[in-house]
C-alpha cells in the first residue's frame, strides 16, 4: 500500500479568536437592583422613537454585582414579533463573562401582559442559563408608559 502526502492546503481551517474590551470603568458601571432600574436605563438607551412602531429584542449582560456590562440589541422585528435565539442569547454572555443576564422586549400596542410565546421563550432562556450558570433575572416587556416584570410577578 503506497501513502501519499497531502498537500497543506488541505488541512487550512478557519480560527476563532475571542477578545473582549469594555470600555466602562468598573466604578462606572450602572448597578441594577430592582426591575424599575431596569426600566429606566431601557428607556434611556433604546431606540424611543421606534418604542410604540416595532418589536426589538434586547440583553442586558451583567456580572457578579448587578452592574451592567454591555447591552445587546439582538432583534429588531415587526408590528407583532421578534426573533429571540437563546444561542446568540448565551454566545454573546459567555463572550462578556457575564454572571447574569435580564431578558427585554417592548410591545408597540402598550399592552404589557405577556403572550404565551413570551413565557415559553423565558422558560427555555432560563433552562439555557442554568446549564451554563448564568443566570436569568428578569424578563422585562415595556412600552414608552411602563413595564412588566416576569420577577415581579413570580413567572420566573
Amino acid at each position: 500500500m503506497k501513502r501519499t502526502m497531502t498537500p497543506a492546503s488541505a488541512f487550512v481551517v478557519s480560527e476563532v479568536k475571542l477578545s473582549y474590551v469594555n470600555k466602562v470603568k468598573a466604578a462606572e458601571r450602572k448597578q441594577i437592583m430592582s426591575s424599575f432600574d431596569t426600566y429606566q436605563l431601557l428607556l434611556h438607551t433604546w431606540e424611543l422613537d421606534t418604542l410604540d412602531l416595532q418589536e426589538h429584542f434586547c440583553v442586558l449582560m451583567l456580572n457578579r454585582l448587578n452592574q451592567v456590562l454591555a447591552l445587546y440589541r439582538l432583534s429588531t422585528g415587526g408590528l407583532t414579533g421578534t426573533v429571540a435565539d437563546p444561542r446568540l442569547v448565551f454566545s454573546t454572555a459567555l463572550k462578556v463573562c457575564a454572571c447574569s443576564i435580564i431578558l427585554a422586549h417592548n410591545y408597540p400596542s402598550g399592552t404589557l401582559r405577556p403572550s404565551r410565546a413570551d413565557e415559553e421563550l423565558t422558560y427555555k432562556m432560563k433552562e439555557a442559563g442554568r446549564m451554563l450558570d448564568i443566570k436569568v433575572l428578569d424578563h422585562i416587556i415595556l412600552s414608552s408608559e411602563h413595564y412588566f416584570s416576569f420577577a415581579d410577578e413570580g413567572l420566573l
